[in-house]
C-alpha cells in the first residue's frame, strides 16, 4: 500500500505539470489531493481503506528507483 504526505505528493504532481508545461499551483493542488484524499476514504460505497494484511510503504522521501527497489525486496522475500 504505497503512500506519501499530500506535500509531497502536491509537490510531484506540480514539477509534473511544470515539466509539461500545464499551469498550476503548488497549494491549490495540495487542497485539491486532500480533498479527493477524503472523499476516497469516506465514501459509502468501496471506500479506499488499507487492506489488513497490506504492507504500507510511506514513499514521501525516497526517488522512484529506492520505491522499486524496495517493492521488489518486498516481493523477493515473499516469493
Amino acid at each position: 500500500y504505497l503512500t506519501a504526505s499530500v506535500d509531497e505528493r502536491a509537490m510531484r504532481r506540480y514539477k509534473e505539470n511544470v515539466e509539461k508545461g500545464i499551469p498550476c499551483e503548488l497549494e491549490v493542488l495540495k487542497k485539491e489531493i486532500s480533498l479527493r484524499d477524503t472523499q476516497d476514504m469516506e465514501r459509502a460505497i468501496s471506500p479506499l481503506k488499507k487492506a489488513e494484511d497490506a504492507i504500507e510503504v510511506d514513499t514521501t522521501y525516497m526517488r522512484i528507483d529506492e520505491i522499486v527497489t524496495l517493492i521488489e525486496s518486498l516481493l523477493k522475500e515473499r516469493i
